[in-house]
């Protein structure tokens, strides 16, 4: 039963990547939500939040897992992701969905998932210029903000909304009305049709 999304924290991670997509993942109740990382230590996100893995990348559960998420971080334009591209790698290939943004996106162009999918990340030439393997560019969608492809998401550093509604519906979350009713929420303010009376009343008081 695919019934848990592991998300990877490390020292220096951009927290508010995958902000929305992880709150919508947990606000059913009927996802398992798991913090993996490259040890059990502490760490600390690119705002100062301390974070505590509950199991390393080794340990993940490929026959439960319905997705692993990659933030983006300054880690990944250094070159240390051995280890979770790998994990990366084991992941999709066992049926789990990954997904990654800003430069998040690097691991999964290092695994070589990115050369026959269409994609996307923070600007043209920035996969090319840090993984010399990646032969995807003519994938790479420069004007969308998130893709989802063959169980592959990837997304902008400008594109967290966007990100969380890829997810969302990679996990089926919500009816495909609602996910466009909480997109145009987030992404406009615009108030779905239920919270409608909601808004009127406020706005007379």
């Amino acid at each position: 039963m695919r019934d848990t999304v592991y998300f990877l924290a490390f020292d220096g991670f951009a927290d508010w990547h995958a902000a929305h997509a992880l709150c919508e993942i947990r606000r059913p109740g009927e996802w398992q939500l798991k913090t993996v990382g490259f040890s059990m230590q502490p760490v600390l996100s690119m705002a100062g939040l301390r974070v505590v893995p509950e199991l390393t990348l080794e340990e993940m559960d490929t026959k439960r897992a319905a997705m692993l998420i990659v933030p983006g971080g300054y880690l990944w334009e250094h070159g240390h992701d051995d280890e979770a591209v790998e994990a990366v790698r084991r992941m999709h290939a066992a049926g789990t969905s990954v997904a990654a943004v800003d430069s998040g996106v690097l691991v999964l162009a290092q695994a070589g998932m990115l050369d026959a999918r269409r994609h996307t990340g923070s600007w043209p030439g920035h996969l090319g210029a840090h993984v010399p393997a990646y032969t995807g560019s003519e994938f790479f969608a420069a004007t969308a903000l998130a893709v989802s492809d063959d169980g592959v998401i990837t997304a902008s550093q400008l594109g967290s909304v966007e990100f969380a509604r890829e997810v969302i519906r990679a996990l089926d979350l919500y009816s495909p009305s609602d996910r466009e009713h909480w997109y145009r929420l987030f992404k406009h303010a615009l108030p779905p049709p239920w919270c409608a009376g909601e808004a009127t009343a406020a706005v007379a008081a």
